[in-house]
């Protein structure tokens, strides 16, 4: 939920802050007082495009910061809310103590955007993925966008709930593995020729490497090794002196480890406590030269007398080398390559036997995908019907009586041709009005056209919850009892979102919860000579903007009476709705 909006800089406003509350709130003013202004920071906030040109003249920047109390979204969808919880996670992002969290957006007057959630910095397309589950705006371009099929499509299946998902999720599995092996066959049975070369080159490499059989880490090994080999004498001979001293060399020189012991023996034996310690350590002393000494003759032993021996190892090193500059840098690279080698081997095998079976699994496939195709099919046209009936509903409700909506299912080609990553459907909604069956692109006007999004938005609530709907103007081209019924529909889609609604329509914001007004002052000392805020308005303040909304006559007795009876009128719905409810 939001629960507090902050703008500076932005088009007519200077400074605003607006506090916003559970339920349905609404944005009211004369025109050019900066509603619109509200609904383009939040847009800014959900990823969008960064326009210099919304900067206030003579400022530097744009500032928009909105709070959200994602404690607030207990009833969002479990997808939606995983999601979120992992972008917060990847992003380090911890929540305040009271479970929320701000995200910003700045926008420089030269064009430059940034982005911050949680006091951390990110791009942009990381705050429109944080607010895409938290936030949604509705718009004129918005009512565009819903002409575009996948939108439809996108709406038929959010109807359809978790059976839907479920059976997009199978198709799309079943798509993928189908299109991987299509393409597969295709290449093998297109390019056989190219491909058989392909299958001799890495054949040869293969056999090349596995006829030396390199060995992970062997390079190092194999250079210590030889360098060993080739200074094997002068370190014969300093090993060999080392352990002459210590051990001995049985003929002219004592050991020292011996005369050592003696005089630990010696010491030990004069019977001075103050000697113990000292003879103590000097036992150490002989202990770890004793394992030198040991070490030492071992070593000397391991050294090679042979010299055939550092030719192989020489040979050995150069047999690897032209390994590595065929197919890596090192050998472990080689080894790499061998790997997706053997792999592709798989992949262009040309034989016959191998086209069969990669044909046989394409058939498979297919099958399975149309079988998931018609089921993902089933399940739309069913919440298809249930969707236009419901809409249809609630387009009487808002003065469309004579309107019903209508959608759509028909399969998209023959066979698998029309086959995509959504399904083997085209989806379609249209309305049946006065002129036939038409699409909404042909058949609608604006105002229509935002009275079907409004019906849509209050039916597809009802199977989600959690989450901020703004809507810009969602009345435009309406007035009267439409215009109430409009009231109605966001009180009741308030039920289960927060709601933020833009209005020119007193009948639309006597329903709210909570009413804020964007007043200008073309008295202040911005350099275009006005400056927009936001101010909440209860009572007497609230009835006074119905008053100037319904026919700008605030300051008269009558125009305040019709207000206030409005006003009443409609809270009195309200809350009679929650209880019938």
């Amino acid at each position: 939920m939001l629960t507090e909006l902050r703008i500076s800089g932005l088009g007519v406003i200077d400074e605003a802050v607006a506090d916003f509350s559970p339920g349905l709130s609404v944005l009211t003013g004369e025109t050019g007082a900066g509603k619109t202004m509200v609904v383009t920071g939040l847009r800014l906030l959900a990823g969008g495009r960064a326009d210099p040109g919304r900067v206030r003249r003579g400022a530097e920047k744009a500032l928009v910061e909105g709070r959200f109390d994602l404690a607030a979204t207990a009833t969002m969808d479990a997808a939606d809310r995983r999601d979120l919880d992992e972008l917060l996670e990847d992003t380090d992002v911890e929540l305040d103590e009271d479970g929320s969290v701000i995200a910003a957006r700045r926008v420089g007057a030269d064009g430059r955007s940034r982005a911050r959630l949680g006091g951390r910095s990110v791009p942009a397309g990381t705050l429109a993925r944080f607010c895409a589950p938290v936030l949604a705006v509705h718009g004129q371009n918005d009512q565009l966008r819903l002409l575009r099929p996948d939108r439809q499509r996108d709406a038929v299946d959010a109807h359809g709930g978790d059976e839907a998902r479920a059976a997009l999720d199978a198709y799309r599995d079943t798509y993928r593995l189908w299109r991987d092996a299509e393409r597969s066959l295709a290449e093998r049975t297109g390019r056989a020729r190219e491909l058989a070369r392909e299958a001799d080159l890495l054949r040869m490499g293969l056999e090349e490497i596995d006829a030396l059989g390199p060995e992970p880490g062997e390079e190092a090994e194999l250079d210590a090794r030889i360098r060993r080999l080739t200074d094997s004498e002068e370190l014969r001979e300093v090993a060999g002196q080392a352990h002459d001293v210590l051990a001995g060399d049985g003929e002219t020189s004592e050991p020292v480890v011996g005369v050592l012991d003696q005089l630990r023996h010696r010491l030990a034996a004069a019977g001075d406590p103050a000697l113990d310690p000292i003879a103590t350590s000097i036992g150490q002393a002989v202990a770890a030269l004793g394992d030198a000494a040991t070490e030492l003759g071992l070593y000397l032993a391991e050294l090679p007398v042979d010299a055939a021996v550092l030719d192989s190892a020489l040979e050995r090193r150069h047999d690897l080398r032209a390994l590595t500059r065929k197919y890596g840098t090192d050998v472990d690279d080689v080894l790499a390559w061998a790997d997706r080698a053997r792999t592709r081997l798989g992949e262009v095998d040309t034989s016959d036997s191998a086209v069969a079976e990669l044909r046989s699994t394409v058939e498979r496939l297919a099958a399975e995908l149309d079988e998931r195709g018609a089921t993902l099919t089933r399940i739309r046209r069913a919440a298809g019907d249930d969707l236009a009936e419901r809409v249809s509903a609630e387009l009487a409700e808002l003065s469309m009586g004579g309107a019903r909506l209508v959608v759509r299912v028909t399969r998209s080609g023959e066979g698998l041709d029309g086959a995509s990553e959504s399904g083997l459907d085209d989806v379609e909604l249209a309305l049946d009005g006065p002129s036939g069956i038409v699409p909404l692109g042909r058949g609608a006007s604006g105002g229509e056209l935002s009275r079907v999004m409004l019906a849509l938005e209050v039916v597809l609530a009802e199977r989600s919850g959690g989450g901020t709907l703004v809507f810009d103007e969602v009345d435009a081209g309406v007035g009267g009892r439409a215009a109430l019924s409009i009231g109605k529909r966001l009180a009741r889609l308030a039920r289960t979102h927060q709601v933020i609604a833009v209005t020119h329509l007193a009948q639309v914001a006597a329903y709210a919860d909570t009413h804020l007004v964007v007043h200008k002052d073309t008295g202040a000392g911005g350099s275009d000579g006005v400056v927009s805020g936001v101010t909440a308005v209860a009572d007497s303040d609230r009835v006074t903007e119905l008053a100037r909304m319904l026919a700008g006559m605030e300051d008269t007795d009558t125009g305040l009476a019709h207000a206030r009876e409005l006003l009443e009128k409609a809270q009195r719905e309200k809350s009679q709705a929650q209880v019938d409810r």
